[in-house]
Parts: structure tokens; sequence; C-alpha cells
């Protein structure tokens, strides 16, 4: 009796695993493709008091599914921000800043739920300075969320970048150490 049981139990665990483990065929994974939209122009000079600004490279890149055209991941602005310091005698001290999409009626075009409103941070890894001092430059890498209703034709009319700062004043100062060699 108990061989029996112990035979029929080896028999069903048998053919549960041989059926439990055959490979399930895979859903085929859809191709996404980079849907990229040119600006026009995609290089700006700017200035802003004492800061001059440059924005190069820019472009949208949106990612679609291909044959569905399912957005899998939305709109996303990039390109190249330089700011200069173009005082003669203060320096500035960068603190952030916000990136505003604006459309033809000087209207802000919101950003869709749960996406954050673009934000600059000021340099914080080591060795980089958050100050920029007469002449001197900061440049970094933009990466920021892009509003869906902005890629409308005729719709965005201008990106505006709002950068935080705290000018100082810039002095340079020399000291002199009278010093002689050997006591002379």
């Amino acid at each position: 009796m108990w061989l029996r049981t112990a035979t029929l139990t080896a028999s069903a665990a048998a053919a549960a695993m041989t059926l439990g483990c055959t490979p399930q065929p895979q859903a085929v994974a859809a191709t996404v493709s980079e849907k990229i939209y040119s600006l026009t122009p995609d290089n700006l000079k700017v200035k802003a008091g004492i800061v001059a600004g440059e924005v190069s490279e820019m472009k949208i890149t949106e990612r679609v599914e291909a044959g569905s055209g399912r957005i899998a991941s939305p709109a996303r602005l990039t390109g190249k921000l330089v700011l200069r310091n173009v005082s003669s005698d203060q320096s500035v001290r960068l603190l952030g800043g916000k990136i505003v999409y604006i459309d033809g009626q000087g209207r802000t075009i919101p950003l869709e739920d749960g996406r954050n409103v673009p934000t600059l941070k000021a340099p914080s890894q080591y060795g980089a300075s958050e100050r920029l001092d007469p002449g001197q430059e900061a440049s970094q890498s933009l990466d920021a969320e892009f509003p869906a209703a902005a890629l409308q034709a005729k719709r965005l009319k201008d990106i505006r970048v709002e950068i935080s700062y705290l000018p100082s004043p810039y002095k340079e100062g020399a000291l002199n150490f009278p010093v002689s060699v050997g006591g002379q």
C-alpha cells in the first residue's frame, strides 16, 4: 500500500514538473524607436544682467513603440547650457533655476500629471564651483521633461531658462611679504 502511494505520488510529481516546467512562449517585445523633433534655431545666445547664456544642440526626443504608436518614454528636451559671467567687477554665485515652456499667448505650457517641472542645479560634484568670477563660464548638459502639448505645430513660442544667482563685489588684492635670504 505504501509502495503504491509512493509510486503514485512520484508519478504525479514527475508529471507536474514536466508540464509545469515547459517554457512558456514569450511575448515578442515591441520595437521602440526614437522620434526626434528639431528646434529652430537649435543654438541661442541671450544676456540677462551680468549673466550671459547660450543653449546649443537643442532637440526633443520621444520614444514610441513601432506599430502601435504608444509612447514608451515621454518627450524630453536635451542640449547644452553654458552660463558666463560678463561683469568686470562682480562674482556670481549660481543657486539653480528652472525651465519654463511658453506658448504664443505668453502663457506657460504645463507638464502632464506626474511629470516634474524641469530644474537646473548648481554644480555639486567635487572640484566644481558654484561661483563664476568675471569672465568665467560654467556648462552643463540639459535633460529636461518636455510637455506633450508643446509638440503641436506652432504651439511653443519660447523656452525660458530662469536662473537664480547672487552677485557679489569682486576685488583682487596683493599681499607683499618682505623677506631676505640668510638674514642679509
